[in-house]
């Protein structure tokens, strides 16, 4: 798809029906306003891919009570899109996105993407490519590639961005970003993050037996699903939930609890590109001394380590630890064994280890409390005051605020001022995924004329953060990016 012209009508009023659904909602014409302006009493014209599940509480939060108009609707799977289809019966419904966008390029203001992660990068890029502002789900990409590409298009094409990682705009985060200035920390040296995820199928064989395919799904539909990923039959393995497991559609447990959890460290300590990782996984035996080796899959638990270098906002070096599958850290000295770490059933959690105490938060930075040598134990104030006016909201306000931004236009004080822009969420993403790329290259070996494997991927691994690129294992650097099936790709 080709950029379109700032002076483009998409953004006027709509005058044929013909454009979206029997009764159109009408909007004052946004013409009017001046070429490309939407007034912030208006009402975006909103769309979904991706309408089941959390792309149903995505489009609904943006939807916001009747604050906007949802004119379409797209996914693969008209069962789980069931109730936003029921919800919006004006919408005009799509199970191919790219159709959507096409016949709708001049009906639609923005475009939330809330549908497995491998369509991320290639849907968010033809919405942006039309204008359209985007909200999309984390991971923002399926790889690295992705992520950078699409922090250059948002402003390139001069859109409001937003990341679904609703944590970002917890008011904990803003407390404990103004803990950490104030030195009460002093400066951290050291990370834990963790998550019990997964809780899907991980580490398990491919799926090799047919399935017939649910009556809500057409092989047409399957292979829509299916995207710019490598074709496989469809499995319940794969569809609806499970496909997190496998490489080939999702990101695996880090993929997925990542941008929540490593999102207040990321944030407080200002972090930027990782210079280094190194990882370990959890192995499984089906018969003795040989481990399963299941490349297409992603690992039952997982250890890995990134180090960033120091900076003038904590002039430390800072070494993060990763750990899934249930694995977590032990107490630190400071905390005592009476205490729960991270949230209290233990699941997930974030421990920032400085030189005069450690803070801590749960999932999405909610508890944060801070842990000092003399035994005091700072919590945040119940009455503390945020500059998040929607802060009440349902998931703090996330989209509530990107979608305001999007009235605001781009580079307004309301888009400056989002927790999780593309400018923010797009280094944060190239984290996470920098993880993956040693998980994926850990399993990476062939048989010796022992049968055994020999594993060449096993080592720490140095990133130059500029240029995407692992310097001293080059075979590493195809996981950077992906090749996409003819007829998808990020253009």
């Amino acid at each position: 798809m080709k950029k379109e012209s700032n002076t483009t009508s998409r953004r006027a009023f709509v005058k044929t029906t013909g454009a979206v659904a029997a009764g159109s909602f009408f909007i004052v014409p946004r013409h009017v306003l001046g070429k490309g302006y939407i007034a912030p009493s208006d009402k975006l014209n909103l769309a979904a891919i991706g309408a089941g599940g959390k792309g149903r509480s995505d489009i609904l939060n943006a939807y916001q009570d009747g604050a906007n108009n949802v004119v379409a609707l797209c996914d693969v799977d008209t069962a789980r899109a069931k109730a936003s289809i029921e919800q919006f019966p004006k919408a005009k419904f799509y199970k191919d996105f790219r159709v959507m966008l096409e016949e709708m390029k001049d009906g639609i203001d923005a475009v939330t993407i809330s549908m497995p992660d491998h369509v991320h990068g290639i849907a968010a890029m033809a919405a942006m490519q039309l204008g359209m502002h985007v909200y999309v789900q984390k991971p923002l990409t399926h790889n690295i590639y992705e992520a950078r590409k699409l922090t250059e298009a948002a402003r390139e094409y001069k859109v409001v961005s937003q990341m679904g990682n609703q944590g970002a705009s917890n008011p904990a985060q803003q407390w404990m970003i103004e803990q950490f200035d104030k030195g009460t920390v002093g400066k951290v040296h050291t990370v834990y993050v963790w998550t019990n995820r997964p809780v899907w199928p991980q580490g398990i064989p491919v799926p090799t037996d047919k399935v017939k395919m649910p009556e809500s799904l057409s092989k047409s539909d399957w292979d829509l699903f299916i995207g710019p990923a490598d074709y496989v039959d469809y499995h319940p393995l794969y569809h609806p939930f499970k496909w997190r497991g496998w490489w080939n559609f999702g990101t695996g447990a880090l993929g997925d609890m990542g941008c929540h959890i490593i999102d207040p460290a990321f944030r407080v300590l200002k972090l930027g590109y990782p210079t280094e990782v190194e990882c370990s996984v959890g192995q499984v035996f089906t018969k003795d001394w040989v481990p399963e080796h299941i490349p297409e899959g992603c690992p039952p638990s997982s250890n890995v380590e990134l180090k960033f270098p120091a900076s003038k906002h904590n002039k430390s070096e800072v070494k993060m630890i990763w750990t899934d599958g249930g694995i977590r850290p032990f107490h630190p000295d400071l905390i005592p064994a009476s205490h729960y770490l991270g949230e209290e059933s233990g699941a997930n959690g974030v421990l920032m280890i400085g030189k005069k105490g450690i803070m801590m938060c749960g999932v999405y930075g909610n508890d944060p409390k801070v842990y000092f040598k003399n035994g005091e134990v700072r919590k945040m104030p119940e009455n503390y005051k945020t500059t998040n006016p929607n802060e009440k909201m349902r998931e703090f306000g996330h989209q509530v605020s990107w979608t305001q931004a999007c009235k605001a236009g781009f580079d307004s004080p309301e888009h400056k001022a989002l927790t999780s822009s593309f400018d923010y969420a797009g280094p944060l993403t190239e984290t996470v995924l920098m993880g993956n790329l040693a998980i994926r290259s850990y399993a990476e070996g062939k048989l010796n004329d022992r049968g055994r494997m020999d594993y060449t991927g096993r080592k720490k691994m140095l990133w130059d953060g500029q240029t995407m690129k692992i310097t001293n294992h080059d075979a590493a650097n195809k996981y950077v990016a992906r090749e996409y099936r003819e007829g998808w790709k990020l253009i």
